[in-house]
């Protein structure tokens, strides 16, 4: 039988989603399009591989087995053609990277405009979101986090700064009318703009000096998801609405140039910057392997 395999390759993809929109968003395809190339490849295999309703879309029995062989054998089709890439002078193909919010604005920044004048052949796809645990969702490739816990077989590399510091911060018009606090309990007193995980989870401020760490339930005017409105909370601040609690980073230049004032510098809390975690039982394609090489790099300047 005969079958043109940018078929399978969108039964696989749809099958791996779940979902016609969910396969085009990941794949940068068209919903419509990946239904068409379904539909065909039914029609050419004469069974149905996918039970459809306005809601879902699940796989057949008969799409389960055919899934079941056909992902192993996909795989080393991908293999073999980005083997290929050892023979190009540079690498080329596409590389997913899943990241925090706080990623995409404060390190990438630094590497990928040069990383992509390296590697012209490359496309980089970023996944930027504020609350995901698994770094190869939507089919990425890596992914960069906080935390150095790693799961088996995950491999995470350092990427930007090393130590990275929480700051509180108010305009100083706020600070004049409602007072500078002295200590990290004072903020219960305060109008705070605060930050909402995805998850639902508002975290509180976290503060320490000299060992001694503590916590702070605040409260405000301003809930922002973290992330996205992160930048409509530091508008506000700036606009003297209440005290912001953010990456220092993020602060700095409204801090430098006096929008905002520093407050409570020496509660500052500093924790370790991020790492790129990455699988290495798999075969390592070679847009990936090359920016490994080039955050190694990057890590050896510093």
């Amino acid at each position: 039988m005969s079958m043109d395999i940018a078929l399978l390759h969108a039964v696989v993809e749809v099958a791996k989603a779940g979902g016609f929109r969910e396969a085009a968003r990941v794949t940068g395809s068209n919903a419509s399009r990946l239904s068409d190339a379904v539909r065909r490849a039914e029609q050419q295999l004469g069974i149905r591989l996918f039970h459809r309703t306005t809601r879902t879309v699940v796989l057949t029995e008969a799409g389960r087995a055919l899934i079941d062989r056909l992902l192993p054998a996909m795989n080393e089709v991908d293999a073999a053609l980005d083997a290929l890439n050892r023979y190009r002078n540079t690498p080329g193909g596409t590389l997913r990277l899943n990241v925090p919010v706080s990623a995409a604005r404060l390190v990438l920044p630094a590497l990928v405009p040069e990383f992509l004048r390296r590697y012209p052949d490359i496309q980089l796809e970023i996944v930027a979101e504020s609350n995901v645990q698994d770094v190869f969702r939507d089919g990425c490739d890596a992914g960069i986090r906080y935390d150095e816990r790693l799961e088996q077989d995950v491999v995470a590399i350092p990427i930007g700064p090393r130590i990275q510091r929480f700051a509180a911060a108010a305009s100083p018009a706020y600070l004049d009318v409602h007072g500078r606090p002295a200590h990290p309990r004072d903020l219960i007193q305060h109008q705070c703009l605060r930050g909402r995980f995805a998850s639902g989870v508002m975290p509180p401020w976290e503060f320490e000096r000299e060992g001694e760490r503590l916590s702070v339930e605040v409260k405000g005017p301003l809930v922002v998801s973290v992330g996205g409105a992160v930048d409509l909370a530091l508008g506000t601040a700036i606009a003297g609405t209440g005290i912001i609690y953010l990456f220092e980073e993020w602060l700095r230049p409204a801090i430098d140039s006096g929008q905002l004032e520093a407050i409570l510098q020496p509660w500052w809390l500093s924790f370790s910057g991020l790492y790129l975690y990455y699988n290495d039982r798999r075969l390592i394609p070679a847009p990936l392997q090359a920016f490994i090489d080039f955050v190694r790099e990057a890590n050896g300047a510093l």
